[in-house]
């Protein structure tokens, strides 16, 4: 471990701001002071400057060294080659050129993910952003992201852009004051919550809960979990059959309609297009009225349920919640549209405390005043390339180049990339169907990634430069959504050779002659002083404290101020026509004419049910019978430290733990803590076994993020053996329209593993050739 800097450095990450110390080989991280519950996440930190799986010095894979670039299916197994820096840089900034020479700069592809780092400066997103605008002129993009693939692309056309009607609207503290019932499909899992991108000084909700309780708030929970609601509030439990919320929000919108519970001056004065989806709901323009009985069938639901909430929703301020998960499915567009419509049918949107919000909960600082200043930002620069794709369409784009696809209304071809560059994130967590990702990676000529870790991505890299972790470095910890910020300063020194994005880009924009371009003549620490000083002005306007940098940097931290303005929707509600949506007609658009004129099978003009390829009331019952949810963990961000010690902990046998209801065990032979085989016709992976009542009887659940660790197995061929679910998932997109990710549900099958359980590899290092 490197040596200590001082005693009790402050610093932030996405699971919360705290402070560092040394206890001679360990590091001892403490939460924040004024944190009334901090991250269960946090003691993974403690692991994270050294351990087995850490990369010392750049490395390039033994294939690519020896014949040059080209595709490969040998990576992810070949060995690797140690080399110096220097070396390392001669062989990316030549071949940097050789593509952009022989292809151009269209034929690179710039991947990231914003979860590497809270820091405002350091942030590898940014940073590789801006390096490929910068010295090559822009890049293949990606555009979107995992979480809210499909509600990103239907919130504009319907209701406003997501970053407007929930990032920057303060929805907790008008419910503990307005709300009398809150119906949330997907519901909001308080694990979730531990985490925000930025930083979160102020882990609320769970107190938020308790007030909402303590003020006889109703809720009833959809979800076939029951812990995605608290369990201590007793929400009523509705288990239906994952991917039919849509179907129940058109019943509960077919009991307003035929009792003439709706407010129908709000959706003449603040709607479009409700006749049109009236006459859906009715049965009149398809013949099938969406009503409880007919929802009671796909959702497998009591009618009576849905009539008696559908009464109470129009007697009371209620606020519809729809988590990200929800739409993290096939047509994951429409239940998003669906709940925005039953609000506005409620004539709600708008009231404190009441409408819809989306993602509630799904992160710590969503719900929370937005700071009322900028925060210190790193320019990306100008990207001049035309070719991009939605982010969950990487393998498709790698496996078919010039291939037609449909995205948002337009009609794209797939990019014919040469060299992915990664910095920041992990596509073998994020990505669906990874025997299909790993395939789709052998086909580039030359895959290069920064990594503090031998993740599966940096297995399936040419070339891997080793990054610091953010301890190793200075930054600006910030969020949109939290009043503080916090100066993340080094507490330890860089491990072995590992070197910050800054430094790695600035050297390979020497070679490439931009280091102007991307430096601007500045270091690092001139940069922070830099982007904060918009803050400082900022404040300074307002007759705020504006410290400069150097003294906000012996302080440690800043007060920022939040806002206490109107949101986008409480304008609108007052004042539809001088204060606007952003949509085609400035209002809800629960008809979209943009929409239906795009002509998509798979996608009405209005909200709507479509059925899935893949789910409980399919024929694919007869030989999966079963439906996995694999959803976010609870000891861990994504698939970041997995080799932590909170991570570690929540295992079984060294497996990720995998919940199953008792009736389902015992059919199968299954105690608590057996080591289970899950699997369908896409792969298979290796679970230990949690037994839950608190799940549907035809669902499993496992969460996300396990290291991918492919070892064969006969009889079923390769299995990941430590419990990574993206390898069952379907690699598909949502429709048409937005074409997000569908990794949240898969049919498949569980069964006893017999047999010694496989050696666990994904957190030690792969192969060196000296």
């Amino acid at each position: 471990m490197g040596k200590r800097i001082s005693q009790g450095v402050p610093h932030s990450s996405h699971w919360g701001a705290f402070s560092v110390q040394s206890h001679g080989d360990e590091l001892e991280v403490t939460p924040h002071p004024c944190d009334p519950m901090p991250s269960p996440i946090l003691p993974n930190l403690n692991d994270a400057a050294s351990p087995d799986c850490r990369i010392g010095q750049p490395m390039i894979r033994r294939g690519w060294l020896d014949n040059g670039p080209g595709p490969d299916t040998s990576r992810g197994k070949d060995a690797f080659v140690p080399v110096s820096w220097e070396r390392a840089y001669d062989h990316l900034a030549n071949e940097l050129q050789r593509i952009v020479d022989r292809y151009s700069n269209e034929a690179v592809f710039g991947g990231s993910y914003g979860w590497s780092s809270a820091g405002r400066f350091h942030h590898a997103q940014s940073q590789i952003h801006r390096f490929l605008n910068t010295t090559l002129g822009g890049y293949c993009r990606s555009v979107g992201n995992y979480s809210a693939g499909a509600a990103q692309v239907i919130a504009p056309h319907v209701f406003g852009t997501l970053e407007e009607t929930n990032r920057k609207s303060p929805i907790w503290g008008p419910m503990l004051s307005n709300t009398e019932l809150v119906v949330s499909f997907g519901g909001m899992a308080l694990k979730n919550s531990s985490v925000s991108g930025g930083g979160n000084s102020n882990h609320n909700v769970a107190g938020v809960f308790d007030r909402l309780q303590d003020r006889g708030v109703r809720f009833v929970l959809f979800s076939p979990l029951r812990a995605d609601l608290p369990e201590w509030i007793r929400a009523e439990w509705h288990a239906i059959r994952p991917a039919t919320d849509t179907a129940v929000m058109l019943a509960l919108a077919h009991v307003l309609i035929v009792e003439d519970l709706l407010d129908r001056a709000f959706l003449a004065k603040h709607c479009v297009g409700f006749d049109r989806f009236e006459a859906y709901i009715r049965g009149q323009s398809d013949g099938i009225a969406k009503t409880p009985g007919w929802a009671e069938l796909i959702a497998q639901l009591p009618a009576a349920d849905i009539i008696d909430l559908a009464r109470d929703m129009a007697a009371r301020r209620t606020l519809i919640t729809v988590s990200q998960s929800v739409q993290r499915a096939e047509h994951g567009e429409q239940p998003v549209w669906a709940a925005i419509t039953l609000a506005a049918m409620l004539g709600q949107i708008g009231l404190p405390g009441g409408g819809f919000s989306y993602g509630l909960g799904s992160i710590g600082n969503v719900g929370k005043p937005p700071v009322a200043v900028p925060l210190p930002t790193l320019s990306q620069g100008k990207n001049g390339a035309r070719g991009f794709i939605p982010v969950a369409r990487i393998s498709d784009m790698l496996l078919h180049p010039g291939k037609p696809f449909s995205f948002n209304g337009q009609k794209l071809v797939y990019p014919d990339v040469k060299l992915v560059y990664w910095a920041g994130g992990n596509p073998f967590h994020h990505q669906q169907d990874l025997t299909r990702l790993a395939e789709a990676f052998s086909r580039p000529d030359t895959i290069v990634v920064h990594e503090p870790y031998w993740t599966s991505s940096a297995r399936h890299a040419d070339i891997v430069l080793p990054a610091t972790i953010t301890m190793e470095r200075d930054d600006i910890g910030a969020a949109g959504n939290d009043p503080k910020m916090i100066t993340m300063r080094k507490a330890i020194e860089p491990f072995q050779q590992t070197k910050d994005e800054y430094e790695i880009f600035s050297e390979l924009a020497q070679r490439l002659d931009r280091h102007q371009e991307f430096t601007e003549g500045r270091t690092a620490r001139e940069w922070m002083a830099f982007i904060y000083e918009t803050t400082r002005v900022a404040l300074a306007e307002r007759d705020l404290p504006a410290p400069d940098f150097d003294e906000f940097w012996a302080a440690g931290e800043l007060e920022v101020p939040t806002t206490d303005r109107l949101s986008i929707l409480e304008k609108f509600r007052q004042d539809p026509q001088g204060a606007p949506l952003p949509t085609p007609s400035g209002k809800i658009e629960i008809f979209s004419e943009v929409i239906a004129g795009f002509g998509y099978d798979d996608c009405a003009g209005h909200p709507a049910w479509f059925e899935p390829e893949e789910w409980l009331g399919g024929e694919i019952v007869e030989r999966f019978p079963i439906q996995l949810v694999a959803n976010q963990p609870a000891f861990r961000l994504h698939s970041q430290l997995d080799f932590g010690r909170a991570s570690l902990g929540s295992k079984i046998a060294g497996r990720e733990p995998l919940t199953i209801h008792p009736d389902t065990a015992k059919a199968r032979g299954i105690v608590q803590g057996s080591i289970v085989r899950v699997f369908n016709d896409r792969g298979s992976f290796l679970a230990g076994a949690n037994i839950s009542d608190a799940i549907r009887r035809d669902v499993i659940q496992i969460a996300t993020g396990a290291w991918y660790d492919p070892q064969d197995i006969v009889p079923f061929g390769t299995v990941c053996v430590h419990g990574n679910p993206n390898t069952v998932t379907r690699d598909r997109g949502t429709s048409s329209l937005a074409q997000g990710s569908t990794g949240q549900l898969s049919m498949v099958d569980v069964e006893l593993f017999h047999g010694p359980l496989p050696e666990l590899r994904c957190h030690k290092p792969p192969r060196l050739d000296a």
